[in-house]
């Protein structure tokens, strides 16, 4: 008589964020559970219009979620719906990492700071010690939290300023753009299927010493930094930084 088996307990993985269908993380994290083959894996797009539907999405899976990664936009406004947060991630100021306990109590990190610092340092040159960061949301926190580790200077660029460590992108002239030879989008402008959009800064002051860098992953050449390949310089798009911080989650998700 053949004993039966044991029901295998189903495990939810996903991402939560806005208008997600063109998302990387949710075929990297089904093929990695195929080549593992972790049959009672599964890994879903959480897409919700505003935060507090997540709510929604806790009281109908809570039961077998065990990890979220958390994209634009609410990787600051998911961290008031969190137990604990990693002393990391509180001095960001940014989560897109969370885990669920056995307990089901949950905690957010933030393993962009691990997959940007790593897929960025190779590039780097001796005239990349002042940067420009377009942008003030949520993944330009952990861009920053990077830089300031790795004592690069750096401006945020915003459309509306508030403080003396971000200017107006009318106020990026000629010489700003000649001492910040490193240039970060942290804006979603140009991203699938609005891919001829751009930030709004003068490329023709771009050099061959230039690095930019487009968190940014589809397309693979955004139009930011297409318009830095014409005028000479170095390019490098997310893709490696979302490789880099999925497999840091899955690291967390397991431990």
């Amino acid at each position: 008589m053949k004993k039966e088996k044991m029901p295998v307990e189903k495990k939810i993985f996903g991402l939560l964020g806005k208008d997600i269908s063109y998302s990387f993380s949710s075929e990297y994290f089904k093929k990695k559970f195929k080549n593992l083959q972790l049959e009672n894996h599964e890994y879903h797009n959480f897409d919700i219009q505003k935060i507090e539907d997540f709510l929604r999405i806790l009281s109908k899976n809570k039961k077998q979620l065990k990890g979220m990664n958390v994209t634009i936009p609410y990787k600051q406004s998911i961290v008031d719906y969190l137990d604990e947060i990693d002393a990391e991630a509180i001095e960001i100021g940014a989560v897109n990492t969370i885990v669920f306990s056995k307990e089901k109590k949950l905690k957010g990190y933030n393993t962009d700071v691990y997959g940007f610092k790593k897929s960025l340092e190779p590039l780097l040159e001796i005239q990349h010690d002042k940067a420009l960061i377009l942008g003030t949301g949520g993944a330009s926190k952990a861009i920053a939290f990077v830089l300031d580790k790795l004592k690069i200077n750096f401006l945020h660029v915003s459309r509306n300023p508030k403080n003396a460590k971000e200017i107006s992108y009318k106020n990026l002239d000629e010489t700003k753009m000649k001492q910040c030879q490193l240039i970060i989008n942290c804006t979603p402008l140009g991203t699938f299927p609005k891919t001829e959009k751009c930030p709004d800064i003068p490329y023709q002051f771009i050099e061959e010493t230039h690095l930019l860098y487009d968190v940014i992953y589809n397309p693979s050449i955004t139009a930011f930094l297409e318009k830095g390949k014409q005028q000479g310089a170095n390019i490098k798009n997310g893709l490696e930084m979302l490789q880099l911080q999925a497999e840091k989650s899955w690291q967390i998700w397991n431990r």
